[in-house]
């Protein structure tokens, strides 16, 4: 027999009443009193320890965590987590897209949880500021759409962040990049080459930038800016991590990217590592590698490297009243390599492009191919299979040369 939603209603309210007006009780009273309360009122009904435990983790995570959100946090198998509105929740496990058979009960409990989140991370959002990303106590990030922006109630969109930290080995073994290729990129990161990462939505950009911003020696000054902090370079001891703010119920108190990267000038960066441009900032990661921050590394939204190149662009053009030409000078100058991915048609991650900055001449950027992803064939499970090629050798060794690595 199973216990009636009435009864797990009533244990939750009754460990609600119990915790109350304590200032300090353990994460093991709160289980205890929820497994004390739901044997007075299950009474002489059986109940499974299974069933127990399920019910005794449910208030717990009620009480302490993010509700029915806790499990698929707790998945280890789910990559994120898409609630549209209460009735809704999507997941995402092994690249395909699941709805689950959990809802909020209505839409207070949902904004009971986003208003949770927000508040861990001293953030706010409401009516007035619909808006908010944030992130959750283990790293993983956090997109909040609130009315009257969301039509069809709250949208919270979670991508879980990964227990063990991606190594660009692991990347190897999962055939997202050759081991050629990743050994390259691994000597271009110690060089000090100004690397940029490309991609579309979920092709793991950010996921490759962390694996390469591990390769920065470790005796070096590093200074990382996020929207929400996700990075984590491990063998760097002088790393400061710099996150931005929103602004407040008054509309102050704002901090973005661009504001970090002009306070980050002032405190003798020796590489500035960007987790996402998107805007005006664009301009100033561009300037800050023109001048003498080298070894440099950011992401971005695009669909091909020469896509990047023109959203750069457009990003810069909307803080500056620069010509084109100019801004065209900067950005040959200032990015050594882009390293695009992509997510293809079997789920799959890849690097499907690397190629080398030569300079910008007669209207026209001059672009060294170096490795490029080519399809053999798909199988009738519809796997693809194809390999990273190396198209052409790298032309500007001097960096190389200057930091006396072979290459």
């Amino acid at each position: 027999m199973t216990i009636s939603a009435e009864i797990q209603k009533e244990v939750i309210l009754r460990t609600k009443r119990y915790i109350e007006g304590k200032k300090e009780i353990k994460n093991e009273e709160i289980k205890d009193a929820a497994s004390r309360f739901l044997k007075e009122l299950a009474g002489d009904q059986y109940i499974s320890v299974t069933e127990r435990l399920e019910i005794v983790n449910h208030v717990f995570n009620d009480m302490r965590k993010l509700g029915i959100l806790q499990p698929l946090l707790d998945d280890k198998s789910i990559t994120e987590i898409m609630i549209n509105g209460p009735n809704h929740i999507f997941i995402e496990k092994g690249g395909y897209l699941y709805e689950t058979k959990e809802k909020f009960k209505d839409e207070k409990e949902l904004e009971d949880i986003i208003q949770r989140i927000v508040y861990q991370v001293n953030r706010t959002v409401d009516s007035a500021n619909p808006i908010c990303d944030a992130r959750l106590e283990g790293g993983s990030r956090v997109n909040i759409v609130l009315a009257p922006i969301a039509l069809n109630g709250p949208i919270v969109t979670i991508r879980k962040f990964p227990e063990k930290v991606i190594q660009l080995e692991d990347l190897i073994d999962k055939q997202t990049i050759s081991k050629e290729a990743a050994d390259f990129l691994k000597k271009c990161v110690q060089a000090k080459y100004n690397i940029f990462v490309s991609g579309g939505t979920g092709s793991g950009k950010t996921t490759f930038l962390n694996a390469l911003s591990n390769f920065i020696p470790e005796d070096e000054r590093i200074i990382t800016i996020e929207d929400s902090a996700e990075l984590q370079i491990q063998n760097v001891k002088n790393l400061v991590r710099m996150e931005t703010r929103n602004a407040n119920t008054e509309g102050k108190g704002e901090i973005t990217i661009r504001d970090l990267i002009k306070s980050s000038l002032r405190m003798r960066p020796e590489r500035i590592v960007v987790g996402e441009v998107r805007g005006a900032e664009a301009l100033d990661m561009l300037q800050a590698m023109n001048t003498g921050h080298d070894g440099s590394l950011s992401t971005g939204h695009a669909n091909s490297p020469v896509d990047m190149l023109s959203r750069l662009e457009t990003m810069v053009l909307t803080g500056s009243p620069f010509p084109i030409e100019a801004i065209r000078q900067q950005i040959a100058s200032a990015l050594d390599l882009i390293v695009h991915l992509g997510r293809m048609s079997d789920k799959t991650r890849k690097v499907l492009n690397i190629v080398e900055m030569l300079g910008y001449e007669n209207g026209e950027y001059r672009i060294n191919p170096l490795y490029e992803y080519q399809i053999e064939e798909k199988n009738t499970n519809g796997k693809l299979k194809g390999q990273l090629i190396r198209k052409n050798s790298i032309q500007n060794v001097h960096k190389f040369e200057m930091a006396g690595i072979a290459y």
